[in-house]
């Protein structure tokens, strides 16, 4: 179930919105590293996080799916967002570098074919970062914010579908400890229920934040390519034609 991109923007433009791009950009952060020369792309909902990557990398894109709906992206100048089929996107082998995945995981019709697709974009040893709801948190269980769609994982699952679809696990955080509630104390004392959750690793955090590398060779299973369907032809036999043979006089 995807998520309108008008909610997506009027979340990041409250209050509670402003406290989640502060975190989850901070957590974010740790995994970059450094980013001069390559190409970064932000798949799903990726603007809030991708201001600072723009200007240290090579080049920055943002793809957006189609069930979601796009912005212009950046504010000013020439756009570098689009409006994709993530499971599809059109980019050749081995393009990008780095994949900040978010807003999208949760949502998409199929996660292992969307990590199959990532994967063939990313080039050799190119990373991705995923921020996927915490299925034992209370922000994949309420509706108020944009995490509250789709499907939650826990860490064991995110594991197994990285192992799918041939990604390391390289790094894990997480983050949002606080209520997903617009309430005025709540908000004020974010902070501390941060360091309180981050300091006891408490199991209930919003948002689990993994680093995965790619694997740079992968097993020989051939999986179904949704790119190009093939049609091969279908030959029906013809009935034999029956010969009558009269005996003569």
């Amino acid at each position: 179930m995807s998520i309108d991109i008008t909610d997506l923007r009027s979340f990041y433009a409250s209050p509670l919105g402003s406290i989640t791009q502060r975190f989850v950009g901070r957590a974010i952060g740790r995994f970059w590293g450094p980013l001069t020369g390559l190409r970064v792309l932000g798949l799903g909902y990726a603007p809030p996080y991708m201001a600072t990557v723009r200007e240290a990398c090579e080049r920055a894109l943002v793809f957006m799916p189609a069930s979601q709906g796009v912005i212009h992206w950046p504010n000013t100048g020439a756009s570098a967002s689009a409006l994709v089929d993530p499971l599809t996107m059109p980019l050749p082998d081995a393009s990008i570098d780095r994949v900040l995945l978010v807003h999208a995981l949760e949502t998409v019709e199929s996660p292992s074919e969307l990590l199959h697709e990532i994967w063939r974009i990313l080039t050799p040893g190119g990373r991705i970062i995923m921020v996927a709801p915490n299925r034992r948190g209370l922000w994949a269980r309420m509706d108020t914010t944009p995490f509250g769609y789709g499907q939650p994982y826990s860490r064991s699952q995110l594991k197994s579908l990285m192992r799918q679809t041939w990604f390391s696990p390289e790094g894990w955080a997480e983050t949002l400890y606080m209520p997903p509630l617009r309430n005025r104390f709540l908000l004020q004392t974010a902070q501390a229920w941060e360091q309180v959750g981050i300091g006891f690793s408490l199991p209930f955090a919003g948002l689990h934040i993994v680093e995965a590398t790619k694997q740079l060779y992968r097993p020989g299973a051939v999986r179904v390519v949704r790119r190009a369907s093939r049609v091969a032809p279908v030959f029906i036999p013809a009935p034999a034609s029956r010969v009558s043979t009269q005996s003569e006089p």
